[in-house]
């Protein structure tokens, strides 16, 4: 994985860039979006057909080769392609794999309406967000393959999932995670029966739900999406009860509710070894972007404030194997 440079690039270069590369569009400015921790994303606000339109700017990391999370134009194709389907997704405004925004590729998603987490829970108890957000993942896992945008894709079974995030960890701090090697031998030792072909969102919180009269309006940030055979993305929302254990504060903290209910809601086999599975995941990918912060190459003091979750998720994920 690419780490991406801490400079930013100039924000009028990049609008002047996207004008000329969105058909109709005029007077475009942006404006940078504190609360991503993901990549160089963007408010847009531009007149288009005589009307004011607000939009979200996505741009890999300068110079970095199209994989993984820099690759915007995969993003693109999947939402575009679940446009067609019953999983709430923004609306593609204008994409391009040629490097013609301050000589990067992008993707233009329209804004959607509705609340983030902490205003959605003014009006719905985090008992009733939960349900939705579980029957949203139901709706993805029920996409045909071919009707995802990556069906000519190969399917990730768990072990190669496993390894896909051991190369994160083995980046990660190494004090943090020294029992990664013991959960990651028990996982590759028993890896589950693979069950159906489904689209895995890959980072399923509530932080990436926009909710709208008590349902889901969309569901954002589809970076690290796959074919996979395992309810990840479930297993992953039950990762907000048990990170709850280790006193940190983190993103979606306010939607917890016990585990038992997260995992009845969830209702699928095999789930302690799925859950296993994404504590070791999110332990990696948590300890990969400290590395990140430690080293001066994505600053973001988010990720200190993790040192106990990071071993913490590891220790649950022996837990579940035992």
């Amino acid at each position: 994985m690419t780490e991406p440079s801490t400079k930013p690039p100039g924000l009028p270069v990049i609008a002047a860039a996207l004008e000329a590369a969105w058909p109709g569009a005029r007077d475009v400015s942006l404006r940078a979006i504190p609360e991503s921790h993901s990549g160089f994303t963007y408010w847009v606000e531009a007149e288009r057909e005589g009307r004011r339109t607000e939009a979200v700017l996505r741009l890999p990391p300068p110079g970095a080769r199209p994989v993984g999370p820099a690759d915007v134009v995969r993003q693109a194709r999947i939402m575009d392609a679940l446009a067609s389907t019953s999983v709430p997704v923004p609306e593609i405004l204008a994409f391009s794999a040629d490097p013609v925004v301050d000589g990067r590729p992008f993707v233009l998603m329209a804004k959607v309406e509705g609340d983030r987490l902490d205003a959605a829970l003014e009006t719905m108890t985090p008992h009733a967000l939960m349900r939705i957000a579980f029957e949203t993942i139901d709706l993805i896992g029920a996409v045909p393959p071919p009707a995802t945008g990556i069906g000519d894709e190969a399917v990730t079974e768990p072990a190669a999932e496993v390894r896909r995030w051991v190369a994160l960890r083995e980046r990660a701090p190494a004090e943090l995670v020294s029992r990664a090697p013991a959960l990651e031998a028990k996982l590759l030792g028993s890896t589950p029966a693979t069950g159906r072909v489904r689209l895995v969102h890959g980072d399923y919180h509530p932080g990436n739900l926009v909710f709208r009269e008590g349902g889901v309006a969309a569901v954002l940030d589809w970076e690290i999406a796959h074919l996979g055979v395992t309810a990840s993305d479930k297993a992953g929302l039950c990762l907000l009860a048990i990170r709850k254990r280790f006193g940190e504060r983190y993103s979606g903290e306010a939607a917890a509710i016990p585990l038992e209910d997260m995992v009845a809601m969830a209702d699928e086999p095999h789930f302690e070894y799925v859950l296993a599975a994404t504590c070791h995941k999110y332990a990696a990918i948590l300890g990969y972007n400290l590395g990140l912060h430690r080293r001066g190459r994505r600053i973001d003091p988010v990720y200190e404030g993790l040192t106990r979750t990071i071993p913490g998720l590891i220790d649950v994920g022996l837990e579940l194997m035992a």
